[in-house]
């Protein structure tokens, strides 16, 4: 939990123990489904929940904003950002119905009042939203694709409205037909683990 307060430090009392909290409540889940690598669940913070937190040192979403965060899997990254902004309005899909049964789990747990979620594939979202998230669900040429026209044309934040997208490693490919702009998150956050890890954002 430190490495959290050590990069965000204005945390309300509320917000601390919601992040605290995602600890034992992710181990537990861990034991019956395997949301989180086996091997991986020790990194959690730095891992799973900074590393979602890192789209929050690029934008601090106003009040308001519709996010939608396609394959969330266990809730990354739209649990820790709606921890982060209670103001804003999430909406949480997977394909796979045992994981939004964890993220229903955590966020009611949790008392998430922004967060919805849908057990089901972004092409049959029928909303539109100011911005979409997600953490490396597939190629970002396919991702592109399956977003196209889900967007609100209404811009209400720093940044136009948009994809705001986790991933790491060399993109040069993928992207290289889709305008965008690459923020490494080594800038944000100094972990080992950001090395290579870097935020996509395409205007839509």
């Amino acid at each position: 939990m430190q490495i959290i307060q050590k990069y965000f430090s204005e945390l309300s009392d509320n917000q601390i123990q919601q992040f605290i909290a995602l600890k034992d409540l992710y181990e537990d889940w861990n034991t019956k489904i395997n949301v989180i690598s086996r091997n991986n669940i020790h990194a959690l913070y730095t891992n799973h929940i900074l590393h979602s937190l890192a789209i929050a040192k690029l934008i601090s979403f106003s009040k308001g904003t519709k996010v939608l965060d396609v394959g969330t899997g266990g809730g990354f990254p739209g649990i820790p950002l709606a921890i982060l902004f209670p103001e804003v309005e999430f909406l949480l899909i997977d394909s796979i119905g045992k994981k939004i049964k964890v993220v229903d789990s955590i966020s009611n747990t949790l008392e998430l009042a922004n967060i919805r979620t849908r057990n089901t594939r972004v092409e049959n979202i029928n909303e539109s939203f100011d911005f979409i998230v997600s953490r490396a669900v597939t190629n970002m040429t396919e991702f592109n694709k399956w977003v196209k026209g889900k967007f609100n044309n209404n811009n209400q934040n720093s940044i136009s409205n948009g994809v705001l997208y986790l991933k790491g490693g060399d993109l040069s490919e993928e992207l290289k037909d889709i305008p965008h702009v690459q923020y490494d998150i080594s800038d944000f956050f100094t972990e080992d683990f950001f090395k290579t890890k870097k935020i996509i954002y395409i205007e839509h």
